[in-house]
C-alpha cells in the first residue's frame, strides 16, 4: 500500500503535463478558430470580405506561378476558398484542441495553401513597407507550420515509442 503512496506525485505531475498540454493547444488553435468565427459572420452571399480581400491576392499569386511555371492553375470561386478555409480551421482547429493528429493535418494543409497566397510579399520590392509586413506575418505563418509539423512528429514518436515498448520481450522471472 505504500507504493500507491509514493505514485502519487507522478500522477499528479502527468496530470499537470495533461493539463498544460491541453491549455497549449487551446492557445495556439484560438488563433484558427477566431480568424474562422469572423470570416465565417462575414460570410454573406459572395464569401464577404475575405472573398473580396483574397482575390487580388490569389489572382497575383496565379499569375506568379503561372509566370515562373508555364502552367496554368484552374479558375477558382473565391467563395468556395473561403469556405474551405473556415472549414479546415474550425473543424481542424477543435479537433487539435483535443490532440487530434488529423486535426493538425488540417490546420497544416490550411497553413500550407494559405502562406503563399495571403503573405505574398514576393510581389513587393524590399524597400517597400508592404514588404516587411507581408514578409513577418509569412514568418509567423511558417512558425505556426513549424508548430504543427512539431505536434505531428512528437504524437508520432509518442505512437511509435508505445508500440516499441510493448513489443519487446518480457523476461522471466525463475
Amino acid at each position: 500500500s505504500l507504493s500507491f503512496f509514493r505514485s502519487l506525485p507522478w500522477i499528479r505531475e502527468r496530470a499537470s503535463m495533461e493539463l498544460a498540454s491541453f491549455v497549449g493547444r487551446a492557445l495556439f488553435v484560438s488563433v484558427f478558430l477566431l480568424s474562422a468565427w469572423q470570416e465565417f459572420n462575414g460570410f454573406g452571399d459572395d464569401g464577404g470580405r475575405a472573398a473580396k480581400s483574397l482575390t487580388p491576392k490569389f489572382n497575383a499569386f496565379v499569375s506568379h506561378v503561372t509566370t515562373h511555371t508555364g502552367q496554368q492553375l484552374p479558375p477558382v470561386d473565391m467563395k468556395i476558398l473561403v469556405a474551405a478555409a473556415i472549414a479546415l480551421k474550425g473543424i481542424g482547429g477543435l479537433l487539435f484542441v483535443f490532440g487530434s493528429s488529423l486535426g493538425a493535418y488540417l490546420l497544416l494543409l490550411h497553413q500550407a495553401v494559405a502562406t503563399p497566397i495571403l503573405y505574398d510579399f514576393y510581389n513587393y520590392d524590399v524597400d517597400k513597407k508592404e514588404f516587411s509586413q507581408l514578409f513577418s506575418k509569412f514568418t509567423q505563418s511558417l512558425a505556426l507550420l513549424g508548430a504543427l509539423l512539431f505536434f505531428i512528429g512528437m504524437k508520432n514518436s509518442r505512437r511509435h515509442g508505445r508500440q516499441l515498448r510493448k513489443k519487446a520481450p518480457k523476461a522471466k522471472a525463475n
